[in-house]
């Protein structure tokens, strides 16, 4: 069973990766809709490793993996 404080970390996350898409992963324009500073919301970035993951979808060329943390592939991140 999670705990709140992990439920909460979740919840925060998931709220920061919703606003950077929202605008277009400025950070700027998404700490303002947070109603966060840049700051923090660089702080919360860098915390829980959110990164830009964008996937290049072409059969001729080969995409950059990485492995992450959860040992995972991961197309080439930004």
């Amino acid at each position: 069973m999670e705990s709140l404080t992990d439920k909460v970390k979740e919840i925060e996350k998931e709220e920061i990766i919703n606003a950077l898409k929202e605008c277009n992963w400025i950070m700027s324009r998404a700490a303002r809709k947070l109603g966060i500073t840049e700051r923090m919301i660089g702080y919360r970035i860098k915390k829980y490793d959110i990164r830009k993951v964008v996937v290049v979808k072409n059969s001729k060329q080969e995409t950059d993996k990485k492995r992450n943390k959860g040992g995972r592939d991961e197309e080439k991140v930004l």
